[in-house]
Formats: C-alpha cells, structure tokens, sequence
C-alpha cells in the first residue's frame, strides 16, 4: 500500500470488513476511554490533537487514496470519521463527565447515527467527493453528535456525573 493509502484508511482500519466506517471511528474513542481513566485532564488536548491530524490527512492524502483505490471503494477512507468522532469527543470531554463509559457509549452511538442520517447541512459538505467533502459531512456529524451529548450529559447528571 502507498502511504496515502495508509494514512487515509487510519493504518488498515478502513480496509476492516463490516463497515469501516465504524472501524474509523474507533481511535479517538478507545484513547478517550483510556485516558479518561488514566489520565482525564488529557482528553481535551488528544481529541484536539486527533481532529487536526484526521482533518489535515483526509485534505491532504484522500484524494490520492481514493483515486487509487478506485471509485467502488471510497468508504474505506475514514480519515474524515476519525476527525469528525474526535470532534465529538472533544465536545463531550469539554464538559468532563465523570462518568467515562456512558458518556464514551453516548458519543460514539450519538456520531454514528449522525453520520448516517447525515442532517442539513452534512449531506451537503460531503457530496463533493474529494478530501474537503469528505471531511466537512464527518465533522458536520461530529458537530451534531457533540452538542447533543453535551445536552444529554447536562439533562442527566445522574447518568454522566
């Protein structure tokens, strides 16, 4: 694989059978679960680290990636799921639940049904099929996922602490 390849299917993972797009979406949660254990106060400045380089790798290396990976396999770039879940997460973190593994289950289920329904404005910014669309349809999605785990976690203290 060329290192467009590489970067843009997140080191393989979007070349995982079952929808990659799930599988790209993984990274920033698993290192939020991690690290909101280990180490909270360390989320905000990962899940901003894991949106700049998921934005500047799906501008940059996605349209080389999916030119040579050809047109019928376009979803395995999920560069842009990466930084739009890491957008999410990021939201979520800014608000430091206590609970790590509700409001980690939250964002991830809140991004994935974002990112399939893809609300007004996000089917717009993706239909142009090249690293900007791309990426503007997963961070619309992350966007949405944040704001409304931001307001469930602060309706529900309960659950999210």
């Amino acid at each position: 694989m060329r290192k467009e390849e590489v970067l843009a299917t997140c080191f393989g993972l979007g070349l995982l059978p079952f929808v990659p797009a799930v599988w790209g979406s993984l990274p920033p949660v698993v290192t939020y679960q991690v690290l909101g254990y280990l180490a909270p106060a360390a989320n905000v400045s990962v899940m901003a680290l894991f949106l700049v380089v998921g934005s500047w790798i799906c501008v940059k290396y996605a349209p080389a990636a999916l030119a040579s990976l050809g047109p019928h396999r376009e979803s395995m770039v999920v560069a842009d799921r990466m930084a739009g879940q890491a957008l999410a997460m990021l939201m979520i973190a800014l608000r430091n639940p206590t609970n790590i593994c509700n409001s980690m289950a939250l964002g991830f289920a809140l991004f994935r049904l974002f990112d399939i329904i893809r609300p007004w404005p996000c089917k717009l910014l993706a239909r142009k099929l090249a690293g900007i669309g791309l990426l503007g349809g997963a961070l619309g999605a992350g966007f949405y996922a944040g704001v409304t785990a931001y307001i469930v976690i602060w309706l529900s203290p309960f659950y999210f602490g």
